[in-house]
């Protein structure tokens, strides 16, 4: 009888292997958004914020946060920027947001493949 219980694996490591798989998508989604105008990406963000309860207290945590904050402060500051650009001072703002943003998300799909958190 004890034969048959170790063949089952246990939930939670099907559910951490889950959470794992929809970080690494999240990521993708932000990567492949930048030349869709970020449709995927808000469809990762979605992603992330109906995830996030599911996740919490696990090391995916800090993924799912990562991708929310990094589009909610990559927007805001991209949207700011915007008119800044009529007096040059918005371009390099423009492309420090872009870089800022591929690092975040690079970084987080690097730890997601390693099972590592974000932070």
């Amino acid at each position: 009888m004890t034969d048959t219980m170790q063949a089952t694996p246990p939930q939670p490591v099907a559910a951490e292997a889950d959470h794992r798989l929809l970080a690494i998508i999240g990521y993708g989604l932000f990567l492949v958004g930048l030349p869709f105008l970020h449709m995927p990406t808000v469809a990762g963000v979605i992603l992330a914020y109906i995830k996030r309860d599911d996740v919490r207290g696990t090391i995916w945590e800090s993924h799912f946060d990562n991708m929310i904050s990094t589009f909610w402060i990559a927007l805001v500051v991209g949207i700011a920027a915007i008119p800044l650009c009529f007096i040059l001072i918005g371009i390099p703002i423009e492309i420090g947001i872009f870089i800022w943003f591929l690092y975040r998300t690079i970084k987080g799909l690097i730890r997601a493949i390693e099972y590592k958190p974000y932070y």
